[in-house]
């Protein structure tokens, strides 16, 4: 399975995904820069992402907590969401998103 990372320079990566990890993990481990301060707790911002429009709806509702979270964020747009709150499933094989500025 993969998920497609775009960079901060705009540079495309294709990662090994893992079902049943966050997508923030997989993104660590695909050794893109993303801090990811609070470990995945949803008590920061730091792994924040944009999700490719076309994925958007084959996501899970962020929950309250999330979207209390994205208030603090920097540039948030509608596509945002937060990686550690988004578990990857057979489902988003495929999954392109893109890093937030402001993340590492």
């Amino acid at each position: 399975m993969k998920v497609y990372v775009t960079d901060r320079e705009g540079k495309e990566h294709e990662l090994e995904a893992t079902e049943d990890w966050t997508l923030m993990e997989i993104i660590r481990e695909g050794g893109l820069p993303i801090l990811a301060q609070c470990g995945g707790s949803c008590a920061c911002a730091t792994c924040h992402v944009y999700i490719d429009p076309a994925w958007k709806a084959k996501l899970p509702e962020p929950s309250e907590e999330e979207v209390g979270m994205l208030d603090g964020a920097f540039e948030v747009t509608e596509d945002s969401r937060l990686s550690c709150q988004i578990p990857f499933t057979k489902d988003l094989d495929g999954l392109k998103v893109t890093l937030a500025p402001g993340s590492v």
